[in-house]
C-alpha cells in the first residue's frame, strides 16, 4: 500500500489561474504567462452542454503544450453528478500534477477519488487539491486536512471558494471581507495543522487592481500560499504579494546558518544576534529558502 504523505518540497503557488477548459484562446496563452499554477475548469465555467468539448479540448492541449515549471491542476464536476465520471477518465488521459474537487464537505470525498485513482493506476505523483466552498466544508475543513494523513491520500491543498460559500450563507460581497474572515482563517489553520497548502479566493472584479491588491496583502497577512484568479491581469500582484520578502530570506539564512554553526550542535535552541531562536524554526526557514529557489529557477527558464 501506498501512504501519500503531505508534500514535503517547497512549490509556489502564489498565482493559480483558472482557465475555462472550454475557451481555446485562452488555453493558447498559457505558455506565455508567469503564473505558478493553472487551473484548468471543467465545472462551473463550462456550461452544461459543453462539457464533453471541454473534456476534448484538454486531451489536445495536454498532449501538445507541457506548461514547462507550472503545475497543472484539472477541476473536474462533483464525481456523483452527471459529468463526474467522464471527467475522471480525461484526468486519467492528461495526467495533470494534481486533481481539484469541488464542494468538498466531508473527508470520504477525498478518500473515494483517491480510492479510484489508486484503482486506475493514476500516476503516483498526482495529487489531490480539495475547494473548501460550503458550509459544512468550512465546519469540517480540519477532518478534511486530517485525510492527508490517511494511507493512500493524496491530498496536497486546499482552495477556498468564496463565491458559493457567499451564495450557501447571504454574507455579501463587501471590502476587505469583514464577515468571512473568521471562516477564512478557520480554513487556514485546518490547512497548516495537517501540513496541507492553502490558496485564497478568486476576487471577481479584475479591472479593479488596487482593491485586488489590497485582498492580495490581507491572504498573505492571513497566512495563505497564493491566490486563485481569474484573468492574467491579476498574475503580476499575486506574484508581487505572495512572494518570500527580502527581509523574511535574510532571517531565514541567518537561522539556517546559526543553527549550521559547530558550537550549535546538539542545542534546540541559541542565542542569535540578540535573539532565542529555535530549532524547529529551521524547517520554516529551509522552506522559505527552496521556495525562492523555484522561484528564479521558474523566471530563468522563462529567459
Amino acid at each position: 500500500m501506498i501512504k501519500f504523505e503531505p508534500e514535503n518540497i517547497a512549490r509556489p503557488r502564489r498565482s493559480v489561474l483558472c482557465v475555462p477548459a472550454i475557451n481555446e484562446r485562452a488555453l493558447q496563452k498559457l505558455p506565455d504567462l508567469d503564473c505558478d499554477a493553472v487551473i484548468f475548469d471543467l465545472e462551473d465555467s463550462v456550461a452544461v452542454d459543453a462539457k464533453q468539448q471541454g473534456r476534448e479540448a484538454l486531451e489536445r492541449f495536454f498532449d501538445k503544450t507541457p506548461l514547462v515549471g507550472r503545475e497543472t491542476i484539472i477541476r473536474i464536476n462533483a464525481f456523483d453528478s452527471t459529468f463526474g465520471r467522464a471527467d475522471l477518465e480525461t484526468v486519467l488521459r492528461c495526467v495533470p500534477d494534481a486533481i481539484l474537487l469541488p464542494k468538498v464537505d466531508q473527508p470520504s470525498d477525498v478518500h473515494d477519488i483517491s480510492d479510484i485513482l489508486t484503482e486506475r493506476d493514476g500516476a503516483e505523483n498526482m495529487r489531490i487539491w480539495a475547494m473548501i466552498e460550503t458550509p459544512r466544508g468550512v465546519l469540517n475543513a480540519a477532518a478534511v486536512a486530517e485525510a492527508a494523513h490517511t494511507p493512500d491520500s493524496r491530498l496536497s491543498a486546499f482552495v477556498v471558494g468564496l463565491n458559493d460559500l457567499r451564495k450557501e450563507t447571504g454574507v455579501p460581497n463587501l471590502p476587505g471581507r469583514t464577515y468571512l474572515v473568521s471562516w477564512l482563517m478557520q480554513i487556514v489553520l485546518a490547512a497548516r495543522a495537517y501540513g496541507l497548502d492553502v490558496i485564497d479566493s478568486v476576487s471577481n472584479d479584475f479591472r479593479d487592481l488596487d482593491g485586488y491588491a489590497a485582498e492580495c496583502e490581507q491572504g498573505r497577512a492571513m497566512g495563505f500560499d497564493g491566490k486563485m484568479l481569474i484573468h492574467p491581469a491579476q498574475i503580476a500582484a499575486a506574484n508581487r504579494h505572495f512572494a518570500p520578502s527580502e527581509d523574511a530570506l535574510e532571517e531565514a539564512r541567518s537561522i539556517v546558518a546559526a543553527f549550521a554553526a559547530p558550537e550549535a550542535a546538539g542545542l534546540n535552541i541559541i542565542n542569535a544576534n540578540g535573539r532565542m531562536i529555535e530549532r524547529l524554526h529551521v524547517t520554516g526557514a529551509e522552506k522559505l529558502l527552496q521556495m525562492a529557489s523555484a522561484i528564479d529557477a521558474r523566471k530563468a527558464d522563462r529567459l
